[in-house]
């Protein structure tokens, strides 16, 4: 082929013609040339570089071109030494390319990395300088991580350090790598400087998440761990600053700045740091972290000492200094707790326990125990105080007492009822150990003129509860003091003073049923009776139930005490008033009191009503217990047969539960009266709330009574009655569809001789008429013996016992009727041998003597 521009004659295969023909036709269309370049993908390097220089001799200004041409060439000089004369021939053309794709960032990209890979360090800053210079400052953003990345790997901080100066004037927001990247290379000084900065800056914000008190701790650290290095920085200041900024986290600032102190070699100065901490912080948490952090400086100060001596040997000098410091760190030791309970007063000044604990860390130095009592009533505020602010007051007078200076302690005392307490209590509880203190050391007077002094009402008179008055003139109203005045003018007044002091009590409508109870059991001592009488009245129109419950019990009895019988009318209607409006809860008591009342002194009749009206007052679960006595003192006075009515009375009244338990006394009582019928009766009434498979107790005993004084007939009867009840109970689907399926069978013949076709249908409607008459003969069964307790007497006629029989079960088939007769006809009339039996003593009460 011809030569190409004069240049030497270049071979071209017969598969080449078709594209060199199209390249004449269209020699600037980059396709062209690019479906040229993809066929001779295969070709030699040469030939391939040839066609891309043929191309960009064209088409100078394709990106296209160019990006695959030097893509191409870095592939051919791929695994070759980095020294070799192929790879500058590609850097070569690496800088042609940029004088035409200048703009193109992943061209400068490229070449930037292709050169780091050759290890040029010059060339490669050189070439990252010229991208930045070239290209606009919005794709910056995709050269400067490459060329952080560069100068981080070179061993020479200086060019790293003005590169990331240049870089945050950008972005500022990525100065913590810069940070992070200066601490790697130990350049601690302009690290401390940024993050000062940084820490400064409100605006910023870290892309690690960081919070600005976590830097501060940052910079901290970093300050004060190294003290030598960081020079450009106020480290005090700085840690100073962050104490007045972060006042909930003052711990770790404070051992910081103590550790600067202490890195530095300023050991007295770390002292005093320590000092000022522990006698500033306000949480446990802060003062925990400075004081172990003090008393660990304080042994390494010890040990280090140690290590000295046992090296360069010691001396007397040596010896002073290590006793000084082991007394230091023994009195360190030993200043803790009050150290913390200053930690704890500086948080709440107003905390009454923590000042008390206080003056117990001072025991046995009198003066800092009044200093702290001292300063403790000047402080709390009464109304913010948490716990009983008197109690200081009264501590602190009880230290004057216990060191015989009663002047001072009165003198605190009168202070202290001055005090606008919150509460009332407050102040009643200041007079009542006033007095108290008074008497322990037998100034009884003085202890009752301080009381009465105490409940004098002041000139301007105020509700207990008003919260708008100050307590002096509340106290008037206090129970507590008025109390312990009664109890003083109990013991050392007179009775009119005693007496005036309850009706001042009472009068101010403040009384408590205890009051009433003290006042009268007082009056009665000094054998005013009626008054005391009246003193209960008193007391009882003050109150209501269920607080009246206490002085009327008191009352009745001390009445009943006094005249017995003789004044039985008025007693009735004491009881009669106090009952009135009674509650359940307190009416068995009285009831109980008036009932004896009446078997003591009245008539029986009229005990029975009351133990018959305290069985309807009583609460539900007392009731039984209610029946029980009037059962056993219905018995005692009137004999066993009075009680019947009874007994039916709680059958009929109690729950099922205690009816039961009823109705097996009642029987096993007409059993042993002989009223066997009777008992059968009862039984059988009872049987109806008896389920057998909860109650297996009363069927038992049913059974036993049958099997000592019944027969084959009764014992079939109360069989019947079992399943009956059982029936009615019993609710599972399965026992009641085999019950029907039984009584079907029975009654029908077998269920399969029904036709084959209607076998279901006709099956399914004899089990629901079955089920509707069993339902029918369980509810009468239910019914009928709860009509009427049929009780038969012992002498009834064999033709009654028939009749009677015939009548409770008119259904009932007699079976030994046919054997009855033959036996008559046979033999003639059975002698029956008659036995007399003598009646029981308690049938006849208290109405028959032996």
């Amino acid at each position: 082929m011809p030569s190409l521009n004069g240049k030497p004659d270049v071979i071209f295969e017969d598969d080449d013609l078709p594209y060199e023909e199209e390249i004449i036709r269209n020699p600037y269309s980059v396709k062209c040339w690019m479906r040229y370049i993809e066929f001779k993908q295969n070709a030699s390097k040469s030939t391939l570089n040839m066609i891309y220089e043929r191309a960009l001799k064209e088409l100078p200004g394709s990106y296209k071109l160019w990006y695959n041409y030097l893509r191409e060439r870095r592939k051919q000089v791929k695994g070759k030494c980095i020294n070799e004369p192929p790879y500058e021939e590609v850097n070569n053309c690496h800088e042609r390319a940029l004088v035409f794709m200048h703009k193109m960032p992943r061209i400068w990209i490229d070449y930037c990395q292709f050169l780091v890979g050759q290890c040029k360090i010059t060339k490669s800053r050189q070439t990252f300088d010229r991208a930045l210079r070239a290209l606009p400052v919005t794709q910056h953003p995709r050269i400067w991580p490459l060329y952080l990345r560069f100068v981080r790997n070179l061993p020479l901080p200086e060019t790293a350090i003005r590169v990331y100066r240049r870089y945050l004037k950008l972005s500022p927001e990525n100065t913590e790598d810069y940070i992070d990247y200066l601490r790697s290379v130990g350049r601690l000084d302009e690290a401390a400087v940024r993050l000062a900065a940084v820490v400064n800056d409100e605006s910023f914000v870290s892309k690690e998440g960081k919070s600005n008190y976590q830097l501060w701790h940052e910079l901290c650290d970093l300050i004060s761990q190294n003290p030598d290095k960081v020079t450009s920085l106020n480290v005090g200041a700085i840690i100073r600053g962050g104490l007045t900024r972060f006042t909930d986290q003052l711990g770790k600032l404070w051992c910081s700045l103590a550790d600067y102190y202490i890195r530095s070699g300023h050991f007295e100065k770390a002292r005093d740091v320590y000092e000022e901490a522990i006698l500033t912080v306000v949480t446990v948490r802060d003062f925990t972290q400075v004081f172990d952090s003090y008393a660990q400086f304080e042994e390494s100060m010890i040990a280090a000492k140690m290590e000295t001596t046992a090296e360069m040997g010691k001396d007397e000098d040596d010896d002073t200094d290590m006793e000084l410091r082991l007394a230091r760190f023994e009195q360190l030791i030993a200043r803790r707790p009050l150290l913390l309970n200053s930690v704890l007063l500086r948080q709440n000044p107003h905390n009454v326990h923590e000042w008390h604990k206080r003056v117990k860390l001072y025991e046995g130095n009198p003066r800092q125990i009044i200093n702290t009592y001292t300063e403790a009533v000047q402080t709390v505020d009464p109304m913010k105080a948490t716990g009983k602010p008197h109690s200081l007051w009264v501590s602190f007078a009880k230290f004057y007492e216990e060191n015989e200076q009663l002047d001072d302690a009165r003198t605190i005392f009168e202070k202290a009822t001055k005090v606008n307490y919150k509460q009332v209590d407050d102040l009643a509880a200041v007079w009542c150990e006033y007095g108290e203190m008074e008497l322990r050391h037998e100034n009884y007077d003085q202890a009752l003129r301080i009381l009465r002094k105490a409940t004098a009402i002041p000139s301007k008179k105020a509700e207990y509860f008003d919260a708008s008055e100050p307590v002096q003139n509340r106290v008037y109203k206090s129970l507590k003091v008025w109390s312990m005045l009664a109890d003083l003018e109990e013991s050392l007044g007179t009775f009119q003073s005693t007496k005036a002091v309850y009706d001042r009590i009472i009068d101010l409508r403040i009384a408590t049923p205890q009051i009433i109870i003290n006042y009268a059991m007082f009056l009665e001592e000094h054998n005013y009776f009626e008054e005391s009488f009246k003193a209960y009245e008193r007391g009882i129109a003050l109150f209501r139930w269920p607080n009246v419950y206490d002085i009327w019990n008191t009352y009745l009895t001390k009445f009943i005490d006094r005249y017995g019988g003789k004044k039985l009318e008025r007693a009735r209607d004491l009881f009669e008033q106090a009952l009135d409006g009674c509650p359940a809860k307190f009416a068995k008591t009285i009831y109980l009191l008036y009932a004896k009342l009446e078997e003591g002194y009245g008539l029986a009749r009229h005990a029975m009503a009351v133990y018959e009206r305290a069985t309807q007052a009583v609460e539900t679960d007392e009731r039984h217990h209610m029946f029980n006595i009037y059962i056993k003192r219905a018995a005692e006075i009137y004999g066993v047969t009075y009680t019947r009515a009874i007994y039916q009375k709680a059958i009929e009244v109690l729950p099922d539960e205690h009816a039961r338990d009823m109705c097996l006394r009642f029987a096993d009582m007409e059993s042993k009266l002989g009223e066997i019928d009777r008992a059968r009766a009862i039984y059988s009434y009872c049987s109806q709330i008896c389920d057998p498979r909860v109650t297996a107790n009363f069927w038992q005993t049913w059974k036993e009574f049958e099997i000592r004084h019944g027969n084959e007939d009764t014992i079939r009867e109360m069989l019947r009655i079992k399943r009956s009840v059982q029936a009615t109970y019993n609710t599972q689907v399965n026992f009641m569809s085999s019950q029907m399926m039984k009584a079907t069978t029975s009654s029908t013949g077998t269920v399969s001789d029904l036709a084959p076709g209607q076998m279901g249908i006709d099956d399914m409607k004899m089990l629901e008429q079955k089920a509707q008459q069993l339902a029918a003969e369980a509810e009468q069964d239910k019914l009928k013996p709860k009509e009427k307790i049929l009780f038969v007497r012992s002498d009834t006629s064999r033709s009654e016992l028939a009749e009677l029989s015939k009548q409770a079960n008119p259904d009932e088939i007699d079976i030994d009727d046919d054997d009855e007769d033959d036996d008559d006809e046979g033999q003639g009339p059975e002698e029956v041998q008659l036995e007399q039996k003598s009646v029981p003593t308690a049938v006849f009460g208290g109405l028959k003597e032996d």
